[in-house]
């Protein structure tokens, strides 16, 4: 038997999401993100409200990078949760890691995150129930250790963070229990 819960976030995972842009100064700011997804083949879409210092970085350079948390970081992509860059001058710089210049568009890249996504801005949306900044991904770039001998990101070699709206915890990506567009094909047939 099911038990009312009420009103909460119960989609289950949510990626994290590290956020990076420049601010007018060239100075990186990174945030955690468990409120976003891909939207289309080359677009993603950031919950993120306005008025945060990622929202308005990204407002003045019109671009950013998305990189997925894992395992070896959850630390440094918590804190980037935690610590607000509107409160925090030296949020980036106080972790240590290293930010390079993406050759696709005007964002950073954090070297330390396994696989990155290079982000241009398509659209702010604004409405009375929600906020959301819209991206056309121009570029994804990926450690090699990531890869399979097949050239694609290998989930179990990533350890991609999840996050848990139930209990705020993180998990990993675990092992590979079906394949997508295979597991349900023995129904097309009854």
């Amino acid at each position: 038997m099911k038990k009312n819960l009420g009103v909460l976030p119960a989609v289950y995972p949510m990626p994290v999401l590290m956020v990076a842009a420049y601010d007018e100064n060239e100075k990186v700011n990174v945030m955690n993100a468990a409120w976003g997804q891909i939207c289309d083949e080359d677009k993603i879409i950031l919950f993120i409200g306005e008025g945060k210092r990622t929202w308005l970085n990204i407002k003045a350079s019109k671009a950013f990078t998305v990189a997925l948390a894992d395992e070896a970081h959850m630390d440094v992509a918590d804190f980037f949760g935690i610590a607000s860059g509107n409160k925090m001058e030296d949020k980036f710089e106080r972790t240590g890691y290293h930010a390079v210049p993406s050759d696709k568009v005007h964002a950073p890249i954090i070297e330390e995150f396994p696989l990155v996504m290079e982000c241009e801005l398509l659209e702010f949306l604004h409405t009375e129930h929600v906020d959301g900044i819209v991206g056309r991904i121009v570029n994804v770039k990926v450690e090699e250790a990531v890869l399979n001998e097949k050239g694609k990101v290998d989930p179990e070699k990533l350890h991609a963070l999840m996050f848990d709206q139930f209990q705020n915890g993180y998990y990993v990506t675990g092992a590979k229990v079906g394949k997508a567009w295979n597991a349900g094909a023995a129904w097309m047939k009854k």
